[in-house]
């Protein structure tokens, strides 16, 4: 992994992919180096605004590229069941979970669920759920989840996963993003155990500078809390360009292992891809059963070709 940058990446011609929140920070990088080297993107984003916008933009960067833009708010169910069911292609080799919210105010999605764990785990959980069977009929497929070392904060707690009893904003990020990981475990071992070949793994970006720092803050009125992340995003963050090389390493280099953590090399802050740390409770068998039985009946949506 030592070096590897996105010139590495091997041609992706023939190639579909879908890459959620693709209209800003290293959704967009990702999507844009994946057209780069031939694959057809799917940008799903929540904002058609936003989402025509970065194709453009990406067009004009990678004339040629083979884009399109498809509505998908994650914090909405009926969005992303409508995402699913009109999806154009009879292939999907990559699908990048990346889009995701960050230590926000309380608020709840369209189904009533905390923000943070319904957008960055339920939703993505019903994608990758809904389009499972387009998954497992194209060869080699891989699913990369991007989580955070954010993870390290918190652990799930099973008998509260929306926050209902106390809701504090960092505890609730770090539950979403131990929440993917735990995702990315029990996906890996049921497609294991199935005999697929669809590669789970999970990858995060170290410090980098995007909007998501300065989302919670602005959001919550905290003047000063935006302008320290700012500070900070200009100062110590990595590029979103390098943010989302572990994305793009684990989304394309060869032999990339299931139920894998892909980050920075340097402390997991910045650098090229790596190996990760996580915390041993992303790796819990049980959690990770009971999380993704409390997440078919939340969202009703059931993995019925990866049934254990």
């Amino acid at each position: 992994m030592s070096g590897w940058n996105e010139k590495a990446i091997p041609d992706q011609s023939g190639r579909v992919a879908v890459v959620t929140g693709a209209n800003s920070g290293i959704g967009y990088v990702t999507a844009r180096e994946l057209a780069r080297r031939g694959a057809r993107v799917l940008l799903a984003c929540r904002s058609e605004a936003r989402g025509a916008g970065a194709g453009e933009r990406l067009v004009a960067e990678v004339p040629g590229a083979a884009v399109q833009f498809a509505r998908l708010d994650l914090g909405d169910l009926s969005s992303v069941r409508e995402f699913a069911a009109a999806y154009p292609y009879d292939r999907l080799d990559l699908l990048i979970n990346n889009a995701g919210v960050m230590a926000l105010p309380y608020g709840t999605t369209a189904d009533g669920f905390e923000t943070q764990f319904g957008t960055n785990h339920l939703g993505h959980f019903a994608l990758t759920g809904l389009l499972l069977p387009t998954l497992l009929e194209t060869p080699a497929a891989r699913v990369v989840t991007v989580s955070s070392t954010a993870h390290a904060l918190a652990n799930i707690d099973i008998d509260d996963l929306n926050s209902e009893r106390r809701y504090r904003r960092w505890v609730a990020y770090a539950r979403s993003k131990t929440a993917n990981l735990l995702f990315v475990h029990e996906l890996a071992r049921r497609l294991a155990a199935h005999g697929s070949d669809v590669v789970a793994a999970a990858a995060h970006p170290g410090y980098a500078a995007t909007n998501l720092q300065t989302a919670g803050p602005k959001m919550a009125g905290r003047r000063a809390a935006e302008r320290f992340m700012r500070v900070g995003n200009r100062f110590f963050a990595q590029s979103a360009d390098a943010g989302a090389l572990p994305t793009l390493y684990a989304a394309t280099a060869p032999d990339v292992p299931p139920d894998s953590f892909t980050g920075p090399s340097l402390a997991g802050w910045r650098g090229s891809p790596a190996p990760s740390w996580r915390a041993p409770w992303t790796r819990d068998d049980r959690a990770a059963s009971l999380l993704w039985a409390a997440s078919e009946e939340l969202t009703e949506v059931t993995y019925d070709a990866l049934k254990v």
